[in-house]
């Protein structure tokens, strides 16, 4: 186990001393100033991103040329871009972006500048405002993981291809039995509009489609499962609903840094409405309730780590990352039958007749 740490390394809003003209043009027309390292990242995919990947479709490269620019690109976005897309795309879907005026804007960007990163249109957040943060992976969410064990890997893939082949259909049924036309006919339009799009563009060049948007839209939702897997992997049995029983946190990680502290996930579903730079200093001021819960909290590892260490069952290495708050566990062993205790498949016909 770990002490808990007297500095918490993890992004906060810091006033720049001066701004530069570009800087001072976007913070005209975004809500919040402290969002202007997404205009950031955006300029950046805008420079580099969708410039190559509109060369990709044109027959200016040739050959081996083509598959080393295809390969740098892949790489790139997929890779070193991805993740810190892929939450700033959670931020905003919990916060609003762009001023009254630039609706257009938003449009643009979960409608056109998505897709590249594997995310159709209004689908993410249909799910994950109308869905996943209402029912907060209890078993009426899609996206569930108590119905499964979190350290078998064997549970995990049933749990992402359903994820991939079943995910529309269970998100509509949701969304259609609570009679929410206008998110539902969203969800449908945003999925098969991207399978009408990618089709055609598989006849206009078949390569470049598989490596700008199939291949990335298949990445993308088996991240995301995984990630949702990780951040929802260790439930109270007592109380699965309990966001601070039944959620974790990643502190002072790099994770943090270039996901915009998605590593505080517990505190996310109880203040889903923060700003990512606050979500330190609210990690301080509930410290009294993380210890009466016995919040799983690890430091200097992020959701990866998690991850593979539940799928080869080392609790040992989960209880050496893992925060003793105050005192909260007595030695590895008590963090390790908690760990266990809260990974374990729940019976759901038996929890929905309790409920």
């Amino acid at each position: 186990m770990k002490s808990l740490p007297d500095l918490i390394t993890d992004p906060v809003y810091n006033q720049p001393q001066q701004l530069s003209s570009y800087q001072r043009f976007w913070i005209k027309r975004i809500h919040d100033k402290r969002d202007l390292p997404f205009i950031q990242l955006l300029t950046i995919i805008h420079l580099t991103v969708i410039p190559v990947a509109i060369l990709l479709y044109t027959p200016l490269l040739t050959h081996w040329w083509w598959w080393i620019v295809a390969i740098i690109y892949f790489y790139f976005s997929q890779f070193y871009l991805k993740g810190s897309f892929g939450l700033m795309l959670h931020c905003l879907c919990h916060r609003k972006f762009f001023k009254t005026r630039g609706r257009l804007l938003s449009k643009y960007f979960f409608w056109f500048v998505c897709p590249f990163f594997g995310h159709l249109g209004d689908s993410y957040h249909v799910h994950h405002m109308g869905m996943h943060h209402i029912e907060n992976n209890m078993p009426d969410d899609a996206s569930s993981t108590m119905g499964y064990s979190r350290d078998s890997f064997v549970d995990f893939m049933k749990y992402w291809l359903r994820f991939m082949f079943l995910g529309l259909r269970d998100v509509f049924v949701y969304l259609f039995a609570r009679k929410r036309k206008k998110m539902y006919t969203k969800v449908t339009i945003s999925e098969l509009g991207f399978l009408a799009v990618v089709t055609t563009l598989c006849f206009l060049n078949f390569k470049a489609t598989l490596v700008i948007f199939v291949i990335p839209f298949v990445f993308a939702r088996f991240v995301m499962m995984l990630g949702n897997w990780a951040q929802h992997a260790f439930v109270d049995a007592a109380e699965p609903e309990n966001d601070f029983a039944s959620n974790i946190i990643c502190l002072n990680t790099s994770y943090n840094h270039k996901c915009w502290n998605d590593g505080y996930h517990a505190i996310h579903h109880i203040r889903p409405g923060a700003h990512y730079t606050e979500l330190p200093i609210i990690f301080k001021q509930m410290l009294p309730d993380f210890q009466k819960n016995r919040t799983i909290v690890f430091e200097k590892v992020h959701y990866l780590h998690i991850f593979f260490w539940l799928m080869f069952k080392r609790y040992d290495k989960l209880a050496e990352h893992m925060v003793n708050i105050n005192g909260t566990f007595s030695n590895n062993a008590d963090v390790i039958t908690l760990l266990k205790s809260r990974t374990k498949k729940f019976d759901l016909d038996f929890f929905r007749s309790k409920s």
